[in-house]
């Protein structure tokens, strides 16, 4: 889930509550955007201290930056998706910050919770740092959704979310298709598009006046980029084709797009206009990335199994 980048945070509502919330600052600083977008070919480094301490096959998720650390989700492909919420920190320790929280996407509130793209609950969930778990919201049409995997909150209280059917089998039921949904601050859901198969990743830009979603369609991967006006996203059109399997994103604060490439490998960058900028290579399958650290100039980079990192030129948004 995305949010805007420190330079511009605003007033945001929950999609569970009408009231209104005051955005966390995720960085202590910086307060306006500054440096450079990334070029060429790059590569990220692994935080040995990040490797898992379990065997099953599974992956890194869902990576925000909150205060001064990482948290992500850590789970493996078992009956009820087995997932947990991890939290490393500035020195390199690892800790379980919730059990059992059926996770992939994560991101934070204003309040300082967790909002979770929960595959095991079949809804996007807020978890307390003490492990207790509300629905943000739960169902379309009377029936629970997928598996929801990526989010974005816009500043009016917007939240924009993927439903792709990966682990559709991970609860009973589902909808008919994978679609990109909108959550309205007062709770009413409605589709952005219904024509992705298994859309994924989902941010918006630095001003909150594109929707950016990528997936499939047919064997092509795409970035597909939604004009929104008057708080609501027009008709998609494809910034970016010919991706490899995409997952998750992240968004710098001049508006460059990061679309993490699974089983390629690597994040490429792209300007808004689509132009490829620049590329990030890591050596295990990746899943998503979000900037952080002190500076908010840190990319932090999940994967199989694996975190990474690489200090850039740009802060950036910290899910």
């Amino acid at each position: 889930m995305k949010i805007r980048p420190a330079f511009t945070f605003a007033s945001i509502l929950s999609a569970a509550a009408v009231a209104t919330l005051a955005a966390p600052l995720a960085f202590a600083a910086p307060t306006a955007c500054t440096g450079s977008a990334p070029s060429g070919e790059l590569t990220a480094q692994r935080i040995v201290a990040a490797n898992p301490t379990r065997s099953e096959p599974g992956l890194y998720e869902g990576p925000v930056w909150i205060k001064d650390a990482l948290y992500f989700s850590d789970f493996t492909f078992g009956p009820g998706f087995p997932s947990r919420i991890q939290k490393l920190d500035s020195s390199g320790k690892v800790t379980t910050v919730i059990a059992d929280s059926g996770s992939n996407g994560l991101a934070v509130d204003a309040q300082g919770n967790i909002l979770a793209a929960t595959h095991k609950y079949k809804s996007v969930s807020r978890y307390t740092m003490d492990g207790k778990r509300s629905d943000v919201v739960g169902k379309y049409k009377g029936n629970v959704f997928n598996s929801p995997n990526d989010m974005a909150l816009a500043a009016d209280g917007t939240l924009y979310f993927s439903d792709p059917a990966f682990q559709r089998d991970a609860a009973p039921g589902g909808q008919d298709k994978t679609r990109v949904y909108r959550v309205a601050a007062d709770g009413a859901v409605t589709v952005v598009d219904d024509t992705l198969t298994n859309p994924n990743g989902v941010s918006l830009s630095p001003a909150g006046d594109v929707l950016y979603v990528n997936g499939m369609v047919g064997e092509k991967g795409v970035l597909r980029a939604y004009a929104i006006v008057g708080g609501k996203p027009g008709k998609g059109r494809d910034l970016v084709n010919g991706l490899g399997i995409p997952d998750g994103m992240a968004v710098d604060c001049l508006g460059n797009v990061y679309v993490t490439e699974h089983t390629d490998q690597r994040i490429r960058v792209f300007t808004p206009q689509g132009k490829h900028i620049a590329t990030i290579k890591v050596d295990a399958n990746v899943t998503n990335a979000a900037f952080g650290g002190a500076d908010g100039k840190t990319l932090f980079i999940t994967g199989a199994g694996s975190v990474w990192k690489i200090a850039l030129n740009v802060n950036g948004l910290p899910y």
